[in-house]
């Protein structure tokens, strides 16, 4: 759904990969003291967010070995996974990536995180990094 006054793009959140959640959380909670937001486990993975002014911070942990957080944590280790921008017109913004070339990995929005429309980008097509656009 479009809002009636357009936001424009912006920082949604930073999806950062974890080997295990417990080992890392006392240093966001903790020593940088933010504010834990409470978030759905999405995509075969646990998921923590955290306030970090207008972006989130997810933490996110693989529940399942075969999941691309578990493929992406075997692979390259932990660190940045995605990052993700939220648009006024998630189909439209698809709609002008096809035109431009960019390669969907999601060809048509599906859920994620809190019941927000997503779909990624594959990083191929966007300078090596994962990008995921959601809906405001």
């Amino acid at each position: 759904m479009t809002p009636s006054t357009p936001r424009g793009t912006r920082v949604s959140h930073i999806g950062i990969a974890v080997e295990a959640l417990a080992a890392i959380l006392p240093f966001f909670r903790d020593v940088l003291g933010l504010r834990e937001v409470d978030l759905d486990d999405a995509d075969g993975a646990r998921i923590v967010g955290f306030n970090a002014g207008e972006p989130l911070v997810e933490l996110l942990e693989a529940e399942d070995g075969k999941s691309p957080i578990a493929r992406f944590v075997a692979k390259r280790g932990p660190g940045i996974h995605h990052i993700c921008f939220s648009v006024d017109d998630l189909d439209a913004t698809l709609e002008r990536c096809r035109r431009a070339g960019i390669q969907l990995i999601d060809e048509q929005p599906r859920i994620g995180a809190e019941g927000k429309r997503i779909a990624f980008l594959h990083p191929r097509s966007t300078g090596g990094v994962l990008v995921e656009l959601s809906d405001h």
